[in-house]
């Protein structure tokens, strides 16, 4: 068998990888089928020649095995052995043990084949996987290559026996370990030149993956995880071939080369394989890792049956074992519960347990065009979740629906960005730009159009695409149409797509303090305040969801003083909400027989997602701050509300939704509001428990803008307040106009986005603007009372 010692080059293992067939389906699993096999054959024929030469032929007590890639079969083109010569510490002497290793050792190094090689008795290899983390998951996967078959069984059985038995104290050091490597090797999925071995989403934490099986903790995700782990390989392999070398790190010099050996058009095609496939395999380990470690809780702290403790978070969801899932009797298929569950889980920062993501996108309905109202609240929801939304968009782009919502989004997913400001692809960016933008909210009018724009600013990166805003403004304008914008509001997110670039170049390459400058902002946003602010605001969060070097203090300075002096040559001209009106519809003779006789009219209409909720009554003092409490008392959640006052008549409209899904009855609220004016305060008793364990996240802690809007009104002073939403908030704010001897005359409430942008046109007792000092009272109050704890008790 002199050909063993001579004939194994690293041009035979890439004579094997077949590198005219790197496109053909199945090609990679029948190339490292051959690859694998050559080694080991190569290996076991090494071994029997020394053992014929130091035994004479016998091989009782004496075996060779194989970890690590060799041993699962995934060996690529110059992938590293790892072998393990065994003995049983008796039968052979130790110098003939050590004749054999070296026998086989030498000529693979000879060869040119990177070698991890040991020399242990089974007890030994046993203590080894006790003491080392790492020895363990290796040998977890040994398989025998030639010899004495009962020396590789007693490793593996002994090694996989301690596994299961010590996982509950071994899982948290793994965790660290693993979080530990991705720290140092990084992340596949953001690297322009990534470790596809080491880095988060790379083979070795699929091999993780197969450890927490192993220790049966839990199972793995099979299917779509293992596809992207082939994928991995393929591109590992294809790098072996194209260097020459066994290395794991797709260097740039390398990547054309690799993406034509792949059949790929380019190396940014390439990238995108790697980080889609990453993705799904980091996605999985997280997933995992977070069932491993609820079983080991489960283990840990149970003596006996136990019920299992469900949080109730609203729409039928609940919080268990730090996810959210599913309801029993809730119905799967439900495009608005499938976007209020992941509003719920990112508001949280809690995953959507998998089998949740499953059901509610099992037979999912398909969106209508436009989207409904309540869809289109819910996903700007979700939108402003915060830090939590990019563990729950990532389950949801992973299961298919970002691309059911967004069709255009599959173009810029897992997009490699070359700009080297840049340190996310173009999806997450997007993604991280809407979580900048959800903390920046309250600087404008519509964080929803904020948040929306946000999401879409680069949404024309894809291949081929010169300038991306010019060209992603129109699909970001058909997107927006879509989900049921009016075209003032699709007109504004054009423009702000295709201008979102403007504000920092102007401020950077021209001198911000000339008015020519000042002027072309001004132009760019079309002399718009509402849309400066807006511009501002997404022009920061893009920034610094970039990168540190994309958002600098000397940039940061530059814009301010460019969008200040922008703001001040636009000083009022800001278009403000007109007054109410329109209330005739609902004061029809039936209605106004009723009040004659002291019986307010109240109505409520189920429509999607919640109700609309009508009521008309006698006006009075408190009668606002009394509607609003009592249909938070009801757990209803108010979106939006007109309130009209028609000759001492309150036309009121309010816009709902049921968490709890119960609509109360419209003669119970008609009840509870004559007594409320009555004096008895028993139907608010409710509200003090509205949000106890329903999970709800502190509310945003940024402080209350009250403003008063100067000439928006001949006849009322015109308040308008933004706050962050929470129950009861209306129900404070009127009790503070009406402590203050405030009569709201009418109002537009609206949330967008887990905010309040409300407008009062609020008089005196005696139907007249109220003087300046009452004003200051006013705002302070009502910032107070939006940002303290709620004024007086229920009762």
């Amino acid at each position: 068998m002199d050909d063993l010692r001579t004939g194994h080059r690293p041009t035979d293992r890439l004579d094997l990888a077949g590198t005219r067939d790197f496109t053909r389906p199945g090609a990679g699993r029948d190339r490292r089928d051959r690859v694998s096999s050559f080694g080991l054959r190569h290996a076991a024929g090494l071994f029997d020649e020394a053992c014929t030469a130091a035994l004479g032929g016998r091989t009782s007590g004496v075996a060779l095995a194989a970890v690590g890639s060799l041993a699962r079969g995934d060996a690529g083109p110059l992938s590293d052995y790892d072998l393990v010569l065994l003995h049983d510490g008796r039968t052979v002497r130790g110098k003939q043990v050590d004749t054999v290793a070296d026998a086989v050792w030498y000529p693979l190094w000879d060869a040119g084949v990177r070698l991890d090689h040991a020399v242990r008795t089974p007890a030994e290899s046993r203590k080894v996987a006790a003491d080392d983390l790492g020895a363990a998951v290796g040998l977890l996967d040994i398989a025998h290559v030639a010899g004495d078959p009962v020396l590789s069984a007693a490793v593996q059985q002994s090694v996989a026996h301690d596994w299961r038995s010590n996982a509950r104290k071994r899982l948290p050091e793994l965790v660290e370990q693993v979080g530990l490597r991705h720290a140092r090797h990084g992340d596949l999925t953001t690297a322009l030149e990534p470790d596809l071995k080491e880095a988060r989403g790379g083979l070795r934490d699929m091999t993780i993956l197969r450890s927490l099986t192993a220790a049966w903790l839990t199972d793995r995700p099979h299917g779509s995880v293992d596809e992207a782990y082939e994928r991995l390989l393929d591109v590992r392999d294809a790098v072996h071939v194209v260097t020459g070398r066994g290395r794991d790190r797709l260097a740039r010099e390398d990547q054309d080369a690799t993406a034509a050996l792949l059949g790929l058009p380019d190396a940014d095609a390439l990238l995108t394989e790697v980080v889609r496939s990453a993705r799904g395999v980091a996605f999985a380990l997280d997933s995992t890792l977070r069932r491993a470690s609820q079983a080991q809780r489960a283990r840990t702290l149970r003596v006996g049956p136990r019920r299992p403790t469900l949080r109730p978070l609203g729409f039928g969801l609940f919080e268990h074992d730090g996810e959210v899932v599913l309801g029993r009797r809730t119905p799967p298929g439900d495009q608005l519960l499938l976007m209020r569950a992941a509003a719920a889980a990112a508001r949280r920062n809690l995953p959507l347990a998998p089998v949740t993501v499953r059901n509610l996108t099992r037979d999912l309905a398909p969106l209508p065009q436009p989207w409904s109202e309540a869809q289109r609240a819910a996903f700007v929801d979700l939108l402003a979740s915060g830090p939590g939304l990019v563990q729950v968009w990532e389950a949801l782009d992973l299961a298919g629906v970002i691309a059911q919502w967004i069709p255009e989004w599959k173009a810029v997913s897992s997009r490699p960005q070359r700009s080297p400001v840049h340190r996310h692809t173009v999806d997450r960016h997007l993604v991280e730009t809407v979580v900048e933008a959800a903390a920046r909210r309250r600087d404008v009018d519509r964080p929803d159009l904020l948040l929306v724009t946000a999401l879409l600013h680069d949404i024309g990166k894809i291949a081929g695409v010169h300038d991306h805003a010019v060209e992603g403004a129109p699909v970001a304008a058909s997107i927006a149409r879509r989900m049921g914008f009016g075209p003032d509001d699709v007109a504004a997110v054009e423009l702000l797509v295709r201008q979102h670039l403007a504000l920092v170049d102007l401020a950077t390459r021209r001198d911000p303090q000339d008015p020519s400058t000042v002027r072309e902002l001004v132009a760019v946003v079309e002399e718009r305040p509402e849309l400066l602010e807006q511009l501002r605001a997404l022009t920061e969060a893009d920034a610094v969801a970039a990168g540190p070097s994309a958002w600098t203090s000397w940039r940061a300075r530059l814009v301010q003083d460019l969008s200040t002096l922008a703001r001040d040559s636009l000083a009022g001209r800001r278009a403000l909400r007109t007054e109410p009106g329109g209330a005739e519809e609902l004061l029809t003779p039936q209605v106004m027989e009723r009040l004659l006789v002291g019986e307010a009219h109240v109505a409520v209409v189920p429509v999607e997602g919640g109700a609309r909720v009508e009521v008309v009554d006698r006006d009075r003092m408190g009668l606002f701050a009394d509607t609003a409490g009592l249909l938070a008392a009801h757990g209803l959640v108010v979106r939006s509300a007109r309130l009209r006052t028609v000759e001492e008549t309150a036309v009121d409209v309010w816009h709902v939704e049921a968490p709890a899904g119960e609509l109360p009855a419209a003669a119970d609220l008609a009840r509870d509001l004559r007594r409320l004016a009555g004096g008895d305060r028993g139907p608010l008793r409710g509200l003090g428990r509205q949000g106890e364990g329903s999970g709800e996240p502190a509310a945003d802690v940024r402080p209350t803008r009250a403003t008063v809007e100067p000439g928006a009104s001949d006849d009322a002073t015109v308040i308008e307040v933004r706050a962050a939403d929470r129950p009861g908030l209306l129900r404070d704010i009127g009790l503070t106009m009406t402590r203050l001897g405030l009569v709201v005359r009418s109002a537009h409430v609206a949330t967008y986005a887990g905010q309040t942008l409300d407008t009062f046109y609020v008089t005196g007792a005696q139907g007249l603007t109220i003087d300046p000092p009452q004003v200051a009272r006013a705002i302070a109050a009502l910032i107070d009372a939006c940002d303290g704890t709620r004024p007086g008790a229920v009762g």
